[in-house]
């Protein structure tokens, strides 16, 4: 079981959206830090930075290390998928900026979207986000297909307080 300590430095590593990212380039195939900055943009010291947050607690494994084009030698990371059971306290910010960037630069007929109000009694309310979760912990939790599409999937729920 984890202590306090280690609870806290696994929130603090998935308050970041540049960490959350990298963990999602890393769940499917191992990526080398050089290769994670320059997917995200970021200079190698500050990807590295995040890659040592995200392996010190637990959420990014080093595979092992290989020889480059160069022949330096060059370490691939993957996610360990642990950050999925991970609860993480005021995650919504973070998580919405998150997706926000991961969206950024895509055609609207990459992304799907749905959308409702609802009228809900607690119950009801309760019982349809705990069905959401299932379901999508179901999948999350499955093997990845080798032959399949990479995809992401952001749910969020909130009282519409125009609405009442």
């Amino acid at each position: 079981m984890a202590t306090d300590e280690e609870l806290q430095a696994r929130a603090r590593a998935l308050s970041s959206p540049v960490r959350l990212r990298i963990l999602r380039l890393c769940l499917h195939r191992a990526r080398t830090n050089k290769e994670i900055a320059d997917l995200l943009g970021l200079n190698p010291a500050t990807s590295l930075h995040h890659v040592r947050t995200l392996l010190s607690t637990g959420f990014l494994e080093a595979e092992e290390a290989r020889r480059g084009n160069r022949g330096a030698k060059e370490v691939p990371y993957r996610s360990t998928r642990m950050s999925w059971g991970t609860r993480v306290p005021d995650a919504a910010p973070v998580l919405v900026e998150t997706f926000l960037q991961e969206i950024d630069g895509l055609a609207p007929d990459e992304i799907q979207v749905v959308r409702a109000g609802l009228r809900l009694n607690e119950a009801d309310r309760r019982e349809m986000l705990e069905r959401l979760r299932a379901v999508v912990s179901e999948y999350a939790l499955r093997p990845p297909d080798p032959e399949g599409a990479a995809t992401s999937l952001f749910i969020a729920h909130h009282l519409d307080r125009t609405a009442e």
